[in-house]
């Protein structure tokens, strides 16, 4: 059997991105969206998670949001995968910092998928990401 760039996922990654207060204006929203159309990387996931000044948290979808508090970003409205749930996001919101709103993004390293094949195709296997 032989295995076709088709084949193959690029490694899933994610990033946590935390701004202060409510300054969450979306203006890396056109960088990632440039990733994207550039077939660099696939999103899957974005969450929008707010932690208040005593610590409480929540996460919020794209969707549920109005563009004035997510800006650019609302063009990623729907990236819902499925991957995250709750752990993930008391996760990230243990790393904030108390005051802050963060975006959650799960993404596929789409770069990494030719390279993956020819190693799978040479007889390596990937083991870990």
């Amino acid at each position: 059997m032989s295995v076709t760039d088709e084949d193959v996922h690029g490694p899933i990654d994610f990033v946590l991105i935390e701004f202060s207060g409510d300054k969450f204006t979306g203006e890396g929203a056109a960088a990632l969206l440039d990733l994207v159309e550039s077939g660099i990387v696939r999103i899957y996931d974005i969450l929008v998670i707010r932690k208040d000044a005593d610590g409480t948290f929540s996460g919020f979808e794209i969707e549920d949001l109005d563009v004035d508090s997510v800006g650019a970003f609302f063009a990623f409205e729907g990236a819902r995968s499925g991957l995250l749930g709750d752990e993930d996001v008391e996760e990230a919101a243990g790393a904030m910092e108390p005051g802050t709103v963060a975006a959650l993004i799960v993404y596929e390293n789409l770069w990494a998928i030719p390279f993956v094949a020819a190693t799978l195709r040479a007889g390596g296997q990937m083991i870990a990401s």
